[in-house]
């Protein structure tokens, strides 16, 4: 698909996204080629990225990407719209699918650099931000946001930001619908504290018919993603994604029209331990590929050991692809029920 058609199509055929949320210290290339091998079609986004960082750091470490991802978005930080230009075309030949703006984090670490879901109290400087995007991206750049911040009220500041970044060229608004308080709550109680409102992100749908709009936060099944796809374009799932994998697994079945097969294990195995040898080779550790792991069978006869020999063998010095091997051993398929994950 063409890139710049990316969010277009799925408005125009009904066909929805689905997608993998950003997640710091969680979403590397390690995870998303892993998310890969379950689900072909779900949405992968990177960690964000700060523009600074790609424009003064080691960027081959923060852009590289395994071409099995794709689709794969970079999401970034910053609040500077030269910077992020420049970390756009910068990004530019690694070819990623999308460019996203983080208008959501509200780590102290995020705010002290101005951006993040402190940007919610200035949308003019984020519809800048787009703007200086759009104009040198071939692909999508879209905005994930939340519905407010402090004391701001959700009704005028959703679509005022909305309003704005729209009119600038923001190709899709992903919205985690929760606000966010910078002052007072950590970021993991910013995530499950104040209270969620899908209402208003449904109601923001509803008065854009035209505009995709995608819906993130508290969702931790597929059945709650399907609800969610009867009033919204997209759904992002974070945590649950992470911490338990094999979520992923029916995604191409039940949204993209894919077979309901039998999941393939060995598959899945053999593929997770030639990319962890390939990662060794070029100097990296099996911990680095396995962390992302550990919570696959999740609830399962065997989970516990495979977590253990995953948690405590890859970590070891000169541990290879045959720790991935001995994990998977320890679990007992045959009582488990068919779940499609991708060949």
């Amino acid at each position: 698909m063409t890139t710049s058609h990316f969010y277009a199509e799925a408005l125009k055929t009904g066909r929805p996204i689905l997608a993998v949320a950003p997640m710091i210290d969680w979403t590397d290339r390690h995870c998303r080629y892993f998310h890969r091998q379950i689900s072909r079609n779900a949405l992968l986004y990177t960690e964000m990225v700060v523009a600074d960082a790609i424009i003064h750091g080691p960027r081959e470490r923060l852009l590289s990407f395994d071409q099995a991802e794709h689709p794969v978005a970079l999401q970034l930080g910053g609040s500077d719209p030269d910077k992020l230009t420049k970390a756009v075309e910068i990004a530019a030949p690694y070819g990623y699918d999308e460019i996203n703006l983080n208008v959501g984090c509200p780590s102290d670490r995020v705010q002290s650099g101005t951006f993040g879901a402190c940007l919610m109290l200035t949308p003019d400087v984020v519809a800048r931000c787009v703007r200086a995007m759009k104009a040198v991206s071939d692909v999508p750049v879209t905005v994930k946001c939340r519905i407010g911040v402090d004391e701001q009220e959700p009704e005028q500041a959703l679509p005022d930001l909305l309003d704005r970044v729209l009119h600038a060229g923001a190709d899709a608004i992903w919205i985690h619908a929760r606000k966010a308080w910078l002052k007072g709550l950590s970021p993991k109680e910013n995530r499950e504290i104040p209270p969620l409102d899908y209402d208003i992100v449904y109601r923001t749908k509803q008065a854009r018919p035209d505009v995709f709009i995608g819906i993130n936060g508290g969702i931790q099944t597929l059945d709650q993603a399907a609800e969610h796809l009867k009033h919204v374009d997209g759904v992002m799932i974070g945590r649950a994604a992470y911490q338990n994998a094999g979520v992923l697994g029916d995604v191409d079945h039940r949204f993209f029209g894919a077979a309901d097969t039998e999941a393939d294990w060995d598959g899945l195995r053999d593929r997770m331990m030639t990319y962890a040898a390939r990662h060794i080779d070029n100097g990296g550790r099996l911990q680095q590929v396995a962390r992302h792991m550990v919570g696959l069978f999740t609830g399962l006869p065997g989970a516990r050991r495979y977590r253990q020999i995953l948690s405590t063998e890859a970590v070891k010095a000169g541990a290879g692809p045959e720790v991935i091997a001995a994990a998977f051993a320890a679990v007992d398929f045959s009582g488990m029920a068919a779940e499609a994950v991708g060949a």
